[in-house]
């Protein structure tokens, strides 16, 4: 069932509303099975020509759920390694049904987005940002390593701004990101569904077949080693976050402290 996604239509275009407003939207298990299920649907519905990926509160989604994180990483370092493996697999194959999905994903961005919810919006094709919107690859900061985000960014914008983010764990603006080129020209909070929506339906104004095989060129063929940069991606994150730092950063992160890295 369903507990965390809210899926509409207005005429063409579907919106899929992450709606764990009480956490910033992190992603928690339920809540990538839940995507998950909701892109499955939206496929399956004719009708829908083209998608607007969403958060609900002020954010749009503020990564994986550190609380789950803090759980794993509280188990046996042979029980925890293919939780871990678990976590970031199913997270990866959300961004890879993202990127075979034959219909054009706009996400629209208004407060965080960051780590795998950075990831999650650079999935979708196009970004609609708010003047308000952040985005940020913080793995390093929290000890960890987003390996998924680093492939999607190298792909999205290529390796020197990619490299920028990934190493320093910055956060930036909307206004900079589009400098960089991941967005567009920002908008108003109170305007994003409507710039995003907008968006989504001027990719569907083009014949179906046309938008289908264009995406699947960019995303499968100009992006064949992205599928595979993925899967190591993955490998690699679920790796880092059995060593000391990662506990470390996870757990002050929880307490609201400043890490102490191990020596």
């Amino acid at each position: 069932m369903v507990q965390y996604v809210d899926v509409k239509v207005h005429a063409n275009v579907a919106t899929i509303l992450m709606d764990r407003p009480q956490t910033r939207n992190a992603l928690n298990p339920q809540l990538i099975e839940d995507l998950t299920t909701a892109f499955s649907d939206v496929y399956q519905e004719k009708r829908v020509t083209s998608v607007v990926l969403t958060g609900s509160g002020e954010h749009f989604c503020s990564g994986i759920d550190l609380n789950v994180m803090s759980e794993i990483a509280q188990m046996p370092e042979n029980t925890a390694l293919p939780e871990w493996l678990a976590v970031w697999r199913n997270l990866t194959e959300l961004y890879e049904a993202m990127l075979r999905f034959p219909k054009p994903i706009v996400a629209a961005v208004d407060g965080s987005a960051l780590g795998a919810g950075f990831g999650l919006a650079l999935a979708a094709d196009l970004i609609v940002a708010s003047k308000q919107a952040t985005f940020g690859a913080i793995a390093v900061r929290r000890g960890l390593v987003g390996g998924a985000t680093a492939a999607l960014l190298s792909f999205r914008s290529g390796g020197a701004t990619a490299a920028r983010m990934v190493l320093t764990g910055q956060t930036v603006s909307a206004a900079q990101a589009s400098r960089w080129g991941l967005c567009d020209e920002p908008v108003d909070s109170q305007q994003i569904w409507v710039a995003a929506t907008e968006l989504a339906a001027q990719c569907a104004a083009a014949p179906q077949e046309a938008i289908q095989a264009t995406k699947r060129l960019l995303n499968e063929s100009v992006g064949e080693l992205l599928l595979s940069q993925l899967s190591a991606g993955a490998a690699g994150s679920a790796t880092a976050c059995t060593t000391e730092s990662a506990r470390e950063g996870i757990q002050a992160f929880l307490d609201n402290r400043e890490p102490i890295w191990p020596k």
